[in-house]
């Protein structure tokens, strides 16, 4: 991190990125009783976050999820891809789902967070991620291990699915893809088992909260 800067006993720089003023201002008001964090910058959108983060170089991001004009997902691959290694990013949300931890997580985010943390939890979680130190909700730890030990879909699978997804039935998938009604009932059966399912409508649904489609 930057270490003190100036003597002023700042160790930890960030930006707050979330596009509603009423929680920037929260958080900075929390986040101002602790002289060893220093905010730095805000912005409102994803494109706004990219640009902050370029102009101002924090040590770290708190990043929202839900933005416009490019989603907190976006930003931070935009940001990996611009800093490959700086800033720390620390998704700070109110949406805990299977989709939005493993979007976040891939797209190249530190640690997963909620909204619903008080102050010295927040300032914690901070630092720790600051620090290089693994800072995930329980949610998001039990999320990406059962994403680690879970049976993936083959593509044929998630290619079925899609189509099941987007309004299609065994007959219309099955000539879409060249395949035999029987063929997407077998690849159907498998989905199922799989995501633990009984049914196609439960089996897109797992596959959206799990970020398989």
């Amino acid at each position: 991190m930057s270490g003190a800067h100036g003597g002023s006993g700042v160790t930890v720089t960030v930006l707050i990125a979330d596009d509603h003023p009423i929680v920037r201002d929260g958080v900075k008001g929390m986040l101002a009783t602790d002289e060893r964090i220093a905010v730095i910058a805000e912005a409102g959108s994803g494109r706004e976050t990219v640009a902050q983060v370029s102009r101002h170089d924090p040590d770290l991001v708190l990043m929202d999820l839900r933005m416009p004009d490019g989603d907190g997902v976006s930003a931070i691959g935009e940001l990996r891809r611009l800093h490959p290694t700086r800033p720390v990013i620390l998704v700070l949300t109110t949406y805990d789902t299977d989709r939005d931890i493993h979007s976040a997580v891939d797209a190249g985010a530190d640690g997963y967070v909620m909204k619903a943390l008080g102050r010295d939890e927040l300032i914690a979680a901070i630092l720790d991620a600051a620090a290089g130190r693994n800072v995930l909700t329980p949610s998001a730890t039990q999320s990406l291990i059962a994403r680690r030990h879970a049976p993936r879909l083959t593509d044929r699978e998630t290619e079925v699915l899609a189509a099941i997804a987007a309004g299609g039935t065994n007959r219309t998938v099955a000539r879409q893809l060249a395949l035999s009604e029987a063929t997407i009932k077998t690849h159907l059966l498998h989905v199922y088992a799989k995501l633990g399912v009984r049914d196609r409508a439960a089996a897109v649904r797992v596959a959206f909260e799990r970020g398989l489609l």
